[in-house]
């Protein structure tokens, strides 16, 4: 966060949770596969600093994270309504930043979105009509909540930083709740330098929160966080370290393997002074000279070094266990199964049990898009002049796939066809086997009825 912003809130009289933003800056190095100073970077026993490999599981398992939630579709009962929602979350790109906005809520437990009025007509009496509904995602580091009751945030600010014309803008937007219960969004910009240009902007606004979070669905259990989410990451840390121990002791291991020849330099042809002379196939070959080998068994020796794949298959497991633990989902979300690893999707299509914490997070991101909704909505009836229901229910279908086994839902699909004699049963197990629409496959199933009812007409 830029010093202007905390430097505004605080002559304002709000806090920054200095805390909170720690904890949010441990968990996204790790996220974002950054150096860690105090760990990856070391010394041998004989005072040699090398730096750790990173393996950036971390990235991985918030990933899988979000294939979990990922959303089909988003609508509501007014087909009108639908339709304006939809242009404008595909306007904003709301499939690939809401994906991505998942993966971050794994990594540091929050994030959120607010919406804003582009190229708007400002009146002489400060009303505003027309212009373009955006949405401005937000990452964790740059929400602030302001007023949290009941565990839900009434007031908040978001701040963000971009180049314009070259020089770095960074831009505060606080949305407050005035003594009339509507809420009023106040906008800031500063220079390059930190130094606020002009008053601010104001705008007066409605009853409808005009900003949404996501949070982790889990419940914070650390001090000080008030409003924030619990990052998934920042319990998985010691056990991020233990799975990078691993991969650096396999890469070591893997990158001293190659195989040595020693040879005596009885062998070798001398100089003048007495050295041997190597040609550079033989260097390649031949890595060390002397009287005598180590062993003493011959004039050419191999030596292959030993790669312990085992024990740091036993590490690796213990290790993986434990990280699936800690992103609750037991302890098989990441296991070695016959050489591969089996992932998060896979498993939770075995353990149906362990769907809690996948509905858990659904819920979240759920109300998540439904406030996104309403806000759209309310902002489209306000300066569009539209009609819409803003309490109209808005539902949201998740992709299903990766948690589903497809063949076997093919096959029960098959099997209620067969036994059941009903048409279009049959009709949906060819629009999913065989990607038809459903006028081709009633097409099929008709012509099919067809020719069984001919042979019958004949007679």
């Amino acid at each position: 966060m830029e010093s202007c912003v905390s430097t505004l809130l605080t002559k304002k009289g709000y806090k920054v949770n200095e805390n909170a933003m720690e904890v949010i800056k441990a968990c996204d190095d790790w996220y974002s596969v950054r150096l860690i100073e105090d760990f990856h970077k070391r010394k041998t026993v004989q005072g040699v600093s090398y730096t750790m490999n990173r393996l950036g599981f971390a990235k991985r398992c918030c990933s899988d994270d979000a294939n979990l939630c990922e959303v089909l579709e988003v609508s509501t009962e007014d087909t009108e309504a639908t339709q304006v929602l939809c242009e404008v979350l595909t306007h904003n790109e709301f499939p690939a930043q809401y994906r991505r906005q998942l993966e971050r809520t794994s990594a540091a437990g929050t994030v959120a979105c607010y919406i804003r009025l582009d190229n708007a007509t400002i009146y002489d009496n400060d009303t505003v009509s027309g212009g373009e509904i955006r949405l401005n995602y937000v990452e964790p580091d740059a929400f602030i909540p302001l007023t949290v009751e009941n565990d839900i945030i009434t007031e908040a600010a978001f701040s963000g930083s971009a180049l314009k014309q070259g020089k770095k803008e960074t831009t505060l937007v606080l949305f407050l709740k005035n003594e009339n219960g509507l809420y009023v969004a106040e906008t800031h910009i500063f220079d390059e330098h930190g130094n606020e240009k002009g008053d601010g902007q104001t705008l007066i606004l409605g009853e409808i929160k005009p900003f949404a979070v996501m949070r982790n669905a889990e419940v914070n259990n650390l001090d000080d966080m008030e409003g924030y989410g619990l990052p998934k990451l920042w319990n998985a840390i010691p056990i991020l370290k233990v799975v990078d121990l691993c991969y650096n002791v396999l890469f070591s291991d893997l990158d001293k393997a190659e195989k040595i020849l020693l040879v005596n330099e009885i062998l070798c042809e001398m100089d003048k002074e007495g050295k041997p002379i190597l040609t550079p196939e033989q260097k390649k070959l031949f890595v060390l000279m002397g009287e005598k080998l180590p062993t003493e068994k011959g004039v050419i020796q191999e030596y292959n070094p030993e790669i312990r794949i085992e024990e740091i298959v036993k590490c690796f497991e213990l290790a993986l266990s434990l990280l699936s633990m800690s992103f609750g989902y037991g302890t098989k979300k990441y296991s070695f199964q016959n050489g591969q690893i089996t992932t998060a999707t896979q498993y939770i299509g075995e353990r149906q049990d362990q769907m809690q914490e996948l509905n858990r997070q659904r819920q979240e991101a759920i109300r998540y898009i439904q406030d996104i909704g309403k806000a759209v909505l309310w902002f489209s009836n306000t300066f569009h002049n539209t009609k819409h229901d803003v309490n109209a229910p808005i539902l949201v279908d998740f992709d299903d796939s990766y948690i589903t086994d497809k063949e076997s839902e093919l096959e029960r699909r098959r099997n209620d066809a067969l036994s059941f004699d009903i048409p279009q049963l049959t009709i949906w197990y060819l629009m999913d086997a065989y990607s038809l629409s459903e006028e081709e496959a009633k097409a099929l199933v008709e012509q099919k009825a067809k020719e069984d009812t001919d042979p019958e007409e004949e007679d």
